[in-house]
């Protein structure tokens, strides 16, 4: 009885910080959010009161902000755009980083740390200044832009431009998520046991079935992790399409982000921030579901 006791008590000491954690900053934060989500707007911005504060202002819970919501297709579209920009950059994020990683995998062991090193080094310098930088790269007197638009004027077509484009919101998105994709990608590859492939080949497989029946397959766990670490991120992000895009290239992060700061309608902002998280589990179930079903089946 005393040693289960103890058990009893290590657990509840090992399990009761991070659950109180999550339970201050995460579960009480997103109640208040949803709360949030059903009450009227101040009347300088921020929330009203719930209770009648006796001179006829509004007051109390209400619907309005999801049939607001779901009355104009406007937001609808907002979301379908940041869905789609987020699966194109999680989608280029994995082309280009499967074979930077595998190429780390399969380095010498004491080059690999260095190899990583060079991967996070990003990390190193501030966010907001490398997305700068590529307003230097894409801005239309650099050397890229120029060369394009020449290229593109010697065959006659009319100049672009690479800045404040649905492109230039792309290559940033990419370009700060990358290093999401590479890593669990390389901390998969680096597991697998070669003598798997030795078996393929000594079987008649050549390089590209052993690549699809064994390597494939075994990397799919580092596949849905990094494309988890890199779509989710990406469909919030709000930095790089101000910065980056135009003014067409709004995304729901944009949407949310001026409901807080800008229209200062918290309640709608709320609602947003809600349709936004119930639609990234349901993406995040389906993705269990699929993956269990794979399981089974295999």
């Amino acid at each position: 009885m005393a040693s289960q006791r103890g058990e009893r008590l290590t657990r509840l000491g090992a399990t009761a910080p991070p659950t109180l954690f999550l339970l201050a900053f995460f579960l009480v934060p997103a109640l208040i959010v949803v709360l949030a989500s059903f009450q009227f707007p101040g009347e300088f911005g921020g929330l009203a009161p719930l209770a009648d504060p006796g001179d006829g202002r509004e007051h109390g819970l209400t619907l309005e902000n999801i049939q607001f919501f779901f009355s104009d297709f406007l937001f609808t579209e907002i979301f379908l755009r940041s869905f789609v920009v987020a699966a194109e950059s999680t989608l280029i994020c994995l082309v280009m980083a499967y074979p930077v990683a595998w190429l780390i995998a399969k380095s010498p062991k004491q080059h690999r740390d260095f190899l990583v090193l060079l991967v996070i080094l990003p990390f190193a310098s501030n966010f907001l200044i490398r997305v700068y930088a590529w307003m230097i790269i894409l801005g239309p007197q650099a050397a890229l832009a120029r060369t394009l638009n020449g290229v593109l004027g010697a065959f006659g077509f009319e100049p672009v431009s690479l800045l404040f484009s649905p492109f230039a919101v792309l290559v940033g998105m990419v370009y700060v998520h990358l290093p999401f994709m590479i890593l669990p990608l390389y901390t998969n590859l680096e597991k697998h046991d070669p003598l798997l492939l030795d078996a393929a080949q000594d079987l008649g497989a050549n390089a590209w079935q052993r690549f699809w029946r064994v390597t494939w397959p075994l990397s799919l766990p580092g596949v849905f992790a990094g494309s988890a670490l890199v779509f989710i991120p990406v469909l919030g992000m709000f930095a790089i399409p101000d910065i980056l895009g135009g003014t067409r290239d709004m995304l729901i992060g944009n949407l949310i982000k001026d409901q807080f700061l800008g229209v200062r309608d918290w309640p709608f902002g709320a609602t947003l921030s809600i349709v936004l998280t119930l639609c990234v589990l349901a993406l995040a179930g389906l993705a269990a579901w699929a993956g269990k079903a794979r399981r089974t089946h295999a």
